[in-house]
């Protein structure tokens, strides 16, 4: 994202958009039943995400690194917690396994799909790339034990029978994963930061851009809360059409899982890409492994608070295919960013990987 001193007219006005056809919706001048309700409020939604990754990066800018990519990371998975939440709340008991499936979607997504695509383009545009192994090595550290306790463990315990984990399982897990999370943060701002912190590529503009003004980086952050806002309610109005349109294909329902995941990803996606095309691999991968820290780490407990309120009983174990490729993807990243350079074969697996994760989610 090349960053201008002034935001975009675009930027600005999304948000307004999108709480237009909110309010179009709600006093009855844009009716359900009208043919196209859903297409406008699919676009809202869209253009919502976007506007609020970018409102995100002005903010990341103006604070740096690793700041920055903490920003992006927070304010995706303040995405996917809202819409999993208006899903889960909107679909009652129904929709208990909801959560399992897009953050288990989000960490494969994150762990083959960004990853690899960011090495094959990197590896494919540089050559060979390096980024620093102790920060990273946190990272993957951090992410196999908090996903394991999460998606892994509830179908092993005893007191309920998995793959669900007993009220006072599931609250004890959940402090888990805030306090591994909360630890990795802490290690990443403040006790070792320098671990996370990306060489300088003169291809990269976004590096040597002054940053934005403390007025400008306020009314992003404001325009952030907006956009956070309209996506939470347009994504609750889209609920019954993404129900339908998985069943009318007769799609397995963890395919509403990896929809969400995806939509919500999409921009922090593009963003790690150019990332590494500009040969920073290093704010790329923090990207990619901070967002799928932040999305296990911040999205079970916020479900968990949810069940729990509601007496709900959370489904968060994976079956056995999926803990095979769950395994199987933390292992091989361990391998391919366990050297602190990367290739395009590393790029390849991941992809690889990935593409088989897909397969068997709409062939299991």
């Amino acid at each position: 994202m090349k960053l201008k001193a002034h935001l975009p007219a675009w930027s600005t006005l999304a948000p307004i958009v999108t709480w237009g056809i909110l309010a179009a919706s709600h006093t009855g001048f844009l009716g359900a039943s009208t043919w196209f309700y859903q297409p406008l409020v699919l676009l809202g939604l869209v253009v919502g995400i976007l506007a609020a990754v970018f409102h995100a990066e002005v903010v990341a800018h103006r604070v740096g690194e690793p700041f920055g990519t903490l920003v992006l990371a927070l304010s995706v998975t303040a995405i996917e917690v809202a819409l999993i939440v208006s899903l889960m709340i909107a679909g009652g008991e129904s929709a208990n396994g909801l959560a399992r499936d897009a953050v288990f979607a989000s960490i494969m997504i994150i762990l083959n799909g960004m990853v690899g695509i960011c090495l094959l383009s990197g590896g494919q545009r540089h050559g060979e790339q390096s980024f620093g192994l102790f920060g990273i090595s946190a990272a993957l550290a951090t992410l196999a034990a908090i996903s394991v306790l999460t998606l892994v463990l509830p179908n092993y315990t005893t007191t309920t029978l998995g793959p669900v984990y007993s009220p006072s399982q599931l609250t004890f897990i959940a402090v888990i994963s805030l306090f591994l999370y909360g630890t990795f943060v802490l290690v990443q701002t403040v006790k070792h930061r320098d671990y996370f912190l990306p060489v300088e590529a003169e291809s990269d503009e976004t590096v040597h851009a002054n940053p934005p003004s403390n007025k400008t980086t306020a009314l992003s952050a404001l325009l952030l809360l907006a956009c956070l806002g309209s996506v939470v309610l347009l994504a609750k109005a889209l609920s019954p059409m993404l129900e339908t349109l998985v069943a009318d294909l007769a799609a397995p329902q963890t395919l509403v899982g990896i929809i969400i995941a995806a939509v919500v990803l999409l921009p922090e996606s593009i963003a790690a890409f150019q990332a590494a095309r500009a040969n920073r691999l290093q704010t790329s991968l923090n990207l990619a492994l901070g967002s799928a820290l932040a999305s296990i780490g911040l999205t079970i407990p916020a479900v968990a608070l949810v069940s729990l309120f509601n007496g709900w009983n959370l489904v968060l174990g994976i079956d056995a295919k999926s803990t095979v490729l769950l395994l199987l993807s933390l292992l091989v990243a361990s391998f391919s960013l366990g050297t602190g350079r990367t290739t395009i074969m590393q790029g390849t697996i991941h992809l690889v990987i990935f593409a088989v994760y897909l397969f068997m989610a709409v062939v299991p």
